[in-house]
C-alpha cells in the first residue's frame, strides 16, 4: 500500500472526478452487456435490453430534461466535479448514448431474434404471415384496435396535437385524389398506438411455432381504413419523451398532496427532449417537420432498427416462459431468517436477540410478519413507520389500516415526491388517512428516503419497543428482485432513537441527538468522514488500514476527497459501486489504493454497506443512504450501526463475496471505462449472488 499524502496535490481537480451522467450511462451499458452475457437464460436476456429502454427513458426524462432546461436558461458554469457545462454534457451523451442504442438494436436484431426462433418463437411482419393470420390480424384490427383508434388531422384548422410522453405515434401523409394541385392533395395527420392495448398479437399457430405480431405493425397495415376517400402515401412510426420533472413550490403550498396531483397532470405534456424513429419507416420531410414542431436538436434524434420502446420485452418475456422454463432463471426461493426459525411470536424472538435479515437470500415475509403480528397484537400500543416505495397490493399497507382499525396509534410517513411513485404514494396517502392512520409527508424541501419501522409494546406494565432498519424500501415485490440487509432490534436505545426520529418528522422540536442513528442531512456525511479520519490515523499507528463500502451510487465530491486522503495515506479501500461513480480510481499519488467494482447480475445490488477495520475492531454500518450529494444534504436518511459480532460477522463474509465475485463483476479503471475481472485459469469460479443464495440454503440445511 503506498502512501504519498506528503505530496502537494489539489485533490478537488476536476481531472480527478467522472461526470455522473456519462457514468450512468457507463452503468447503463453494462445492464447491456448482461443482455450480451450468453451464459443467461434467453429469456432474461430479453429482460435486460427491456432495462436498458427503460433505464433510458427515467434518463432523458429527468437528467438530460434538466440539462436543458439549465441550456436555455442561459446557464453554462461547469459542474462541481469534472467540471463540464450543460452543452458539453449533452454533446457527450448524445455521442455515448447513440453508440450504445445502436448496440442494444443489433442486440435485439442480430443476436436475440435469431435465437427465439432457434426456440420456434417467431415475431412477424404483416408481409410475413399466412393467408390464415392475416384474416385473423384483420378480424382483430375490425373488432378491437379500429374502435380505439382516433386520427388526428393536421391542418391550417388543427394545431399539431400534445402527443402524451412515452407513445408511440404514426405520421401519415395522404393523398387526397379530389384535389388537383400537387401541394393540396397532401394531407397530414396522426395517429397514436393505444397504450391501453397490448403491445403484442398471438397469432395462430403454423407447424408448432409461437408466432406474434406488434401492435405498430398491423396498425400500419390497416391504416387505410382509417382515412376511407384518401391514399395513404407515407407512414412514419415515432416516439416522444418529455421532461417529466417535477417543479414543487413546497414553501407557497398550503396543502402538499394537492401540489403533487396538480404537477402530475403536467407530467405527461413537458418538453419534449427525444425523438426516436423507425428508420426503415421514417419519411425526410416528416422527420424535419416533427425536429421543428417539437423544437428537437439533431442529436437528440435516435433513428432505430427495430421496435420503438423495448420495453415491451417484459411483458413478451411472460407470455413465451410459460411453457419453456429453460428461457428463466432456475427459481430461487428465499429461505426463513435462519435467526428466527421455531420462532412464532417474533416480539419473543427479539427480546432475546438481534436480527439481520438478508433479502432476496431470506424472505420479506419477516419483515410482512412483524407489521402484521404488530397490527393484531393486543399488547401493541403504537405503529411508526416510513413509507417510499411499495408494492401495488401491499401487504404491509393492509396491516398498518387493520391496525388502526384494531385501535392502535399508527403514524405513517408516505413520501409523496418519490420519483414516478408519486402517484401511488398519493393514493396511499388516502387510503391510509381513511382507515384512520396518521399520515405524514416529511419535511420541507427534504425527501424522506429512511426506511424504519417502531413497534411500542406493553407488556407486564412495562413499555417495550421493536425497530426495524432497513437499507431497502418496504416493498414485497421488490425485495424478491433487490438485495437488502435489514435489522431488527428491541435494543432499548435504538428504541429511544427511533421514538425521536419520528417525533422530529411528525412535530415541532429541535433535532434530536441520538444514541446511534446518524441521520441526514448532513450528520451521516460529517460522522463518516470522522470515521474515514480514525481509520487513517489507525492506519498511520498499525499500517492495517481498511474501508470497504458498497452502495447504488457515489457522487459525493467532499466524501470522494476524503476517501482520496485515505488512500494518499496508504488505507486499502474497496469500494462496490453498482451504478454512478464519480471517483476515479488508480490514479497515481491520489487513488492508487482505491479499488471500484461494479455488479450486474440477476438480483439488483441495492444494499448499502459501510465497514471500517479500525485496527481490527471493526465497526460496521448500515444505511438507507447512498453516497450522493443529494443523500447527504436534500433527504431525511438513517445510518446505524452493528454491534452484535455475530451479525458484524455476517455482514463482513457478505462483502468479501462480494469483492471477490469474477463472474459479474466490472473494474472500473481511471478513464472511466469498465472491465470484467480477469480470472485466471485455476482461480474458482465466483459469482456472489449465486454463492449467497446456496449459502442461505445450506445454513437452513444445517440447522434442519
Amino acid at each position: 500500500m503506498k502512501t504519498v499524502e506528503n505530496q502537494e496535490i489539489d485533490l478537488g481537480h476536476p481531472s480527478l472526478f467522472n461526470n455522473r451522467e456519462l457514468s450512468w450511462l457507463a452503468f447503463n451499458e453494462r445492464v447491456l452487456q448482461e443482455a450480451l452475457d450468453e451464459s443467461n437464460p434467453l429469456g432474461e436476456r430479453l429482460k435486460f435490453l427491456a432495462i436498458v429502454s427503460n433505464n433510458l427513458d427515467e434518463f432523458f426524462m429527468v437528467r438530460v430534461a434538466g440539462l436543458k432546461d439549465q441550456v436555455k436558461a442561459g446557464f453554462n458554469k461547469p459542474e462541481n466535479k469534472a467540471g463540464l457545462t450543460p452543452k458539453e454534457q449533452l454533446a457527450a451523451i448524445s455521442k455515448n448514448n447513440h453508440q450504445i442504442v445502436d448496440l442494444q438494436y443489433a442486440t435485439y436484431q442480430d443476436k436475440l431474434l435469431p435465437l427465439l426462433e432457434k426456440e420456434n418463437i417467431f415475431i412477424r411482419k404483416m408481409e410475413e404471415l399466412t393467408s390464415l393470420q392475416n384474416q385473423f390480424v384483420e378480424r382483430v384490427f375490425d373488432e378491437q384496435i379500429f374502435p380505439v383508434l382516433t386520427p388526428l388531422a393536421i391542418d391550417a384548422y388543427r394545431n399539431f396535437p400534445m402527443l402524451a410522453n412515452k407513445s408511440i405515434n404514426l405520421a401519415i401523409i395522404l393523398i387526397d385524389p379530389q384535389k388537383k394541385s400537387e401541394r393540396s392533395k397532401e394531407k397530414f395527420a396522426i395517429v397514436q398506438v393505444p397504450a391501453v392495448l397490448d403491445r403484442f398479437i398471438k397469432l395462430p399457430s403454423e407447424e408448432g411455432r409461437e408466432c406474434y405480431i406488434l401492435l405498430e405493425d398491423v396498425i400500419t397495415y390497416f391504416i387505410h381504413k382509417l382515412f376511407k376517400g384518401y391514399l395513404v402515401k407515407q407512414i412514419s412510426k415515432f416516439r416522444i419523451t418529455r421532461n417529466a420533472d417535477m417543479t414543487i413550490h413546497e414553501e407557497g403550498a398550503r396543502d402538499l398532496l394537492k401540489e403533487i396531483e396538480k404537477e402530475l397532470k403536467k407530467r405527461k405534456w413537458g418538453a419534449a427532449v427525444r425523438l426516436e424513429v423507425c428508420e426503415d419507416s421514417i419519411d425526410n420531410n416528416i422527420l424535419q417537420f416533427l425536429a421543428n414542431t417539437l423544437e428537437i436538436h439533431e442529436k437528440d434524434i435516435y433513428p432505430l432498427n427495430g421496435p420503438l420502446d423495448l420495453s415491451f420485452l417484459f411483458s413478451f418475456y411472460n407470455e413465451i416462459i410459460g411453457n419453456k422454463e429453460h428461457l428463466a432463471y432456475q427459481t430461487l426461493i428465499p429461505q426463513p431468517p435462519i435467526d428466527l426459525i421455531g420462532e412464532e411470536d417474533i416480539f419473543e424472538a427479539l427480546t432475546k436477540k438481534d436480527v439481520l435479515l438478508h433479502h432476496p437470500y431470506e424472505s420479506f415475509e419477516a419483515v410482512v410478519d412483524f407489521i402484521s403480528q404488530a397490527a393484531d397484537d393486543p399488547n401493541v400500543l403504537a405503529i411508526k413507520q416510513t413509507l417510499y416505495r411499495v408494492s401495488g397490493d401491499s401487504p404491509i399497507i393492509k396491516s398498518l389500516k387493520r391496525a388502526a382499525s384494531n385501535g392502535k396509534q399508527v403514524t405513517v410517513s408516505v413520501e409523496l415526491r418519490a420519483r414516478f411513485d408519486e402517484e401511488k404514494n398519493v393514493h396511499w396517502a388516502k387510503e391510509l388517512e381513511k382507515a384512520g392512520c396518521h399520515v405524514i409527508y416529511g419535511m420541507t424541501s427534504l425527501k424522506t428516503h429512511s426506511k424504519i419501522t417502531l413497534v411500542v409494546r406493553k407488556r407486564n406494565n412495562n413499555i417495550e419497543r421493536f425497530v426495524h432498519l432497513g437499507t431497502g424500501n418496504y416493498n414485497d415485490v421488490t425485495a424478491k428482485i433487490y438485495t437488502d440487509l435489514g435489522f431488527l432490534t428491541s435494543n432499548r436505545e435504538f428504541g429511544i432513537d427511533a421514538t425521536n426520529f419520528f417525533n422530529y418528522l411528525s412535530g415541532y422540536t429541535e433535532k434530536p441527538v441520538y444514541h446511534h442513528l446518524s441521520v441526514s442531512p448532513f450528520d451521516i456525511r460529517n460522522d463518516l468522514i470522522s470515521l474515514i479520519d480514525e481509520e487513517i490515523s489507525y492506519h498511520k499507528k498499525y499500517n492495517n488500514g481498511k474501508i470497504i463500502f458498497k452502495m447504488n451510487s457515489f457522487t459525493d465530491k467532499e466524501l470522494i476527497m476524503k476517501l482520496y486522503e485515505a488512500s494518499r495515506a496508504g488505507v486499502k479501500i474497496e469500494l462496490i459501486v453498482r451504478g454512478i461513480c464519480c471517483l476515479k480510481p488508480g490514479i497515481k499519488g491520489v487513488s492508487e489504493n482505491i479499488r471500484v467494482r461494479s455488479i450486474i447480475g440477476r438480483f439488483l445490488e441495492h444494499s448499502r454497506i459501510y465497514y471500517f477495520h479500525c485496527n481490527r475492531e471493526e465497526k460496521v454500518f448500515l444505511s438507507s443512504a447512498d453516497l450522493m450529494t443529494r443523500n447527504m444534504v436534500k433527504r431525511v436518511e438513517i445510518l446505524f450501526p452493528i454491534y452484535d459480532e455475530v451479525i458484524k460477522k455476517k455482514i463482513f463474509k457478505i462483502v468479501s463475496i462480494l469483492v471477490a465475485d469474477n463472474v459479474k463483476a466490472r473494474e472500473l479503471y481511471e478513464d472511466g471505462t469498465y472491465s470484467y475481472l480477469k480470472r485466471g485459469l485455476n482461480d474458482p469460479v465466483i459469482n456472489s449472488q449465486e454463492v449467497l443464495f446456496e449459502m442461505a440454503y445450506r445454513v437452513l440445511e444445517d440447522e434442519e
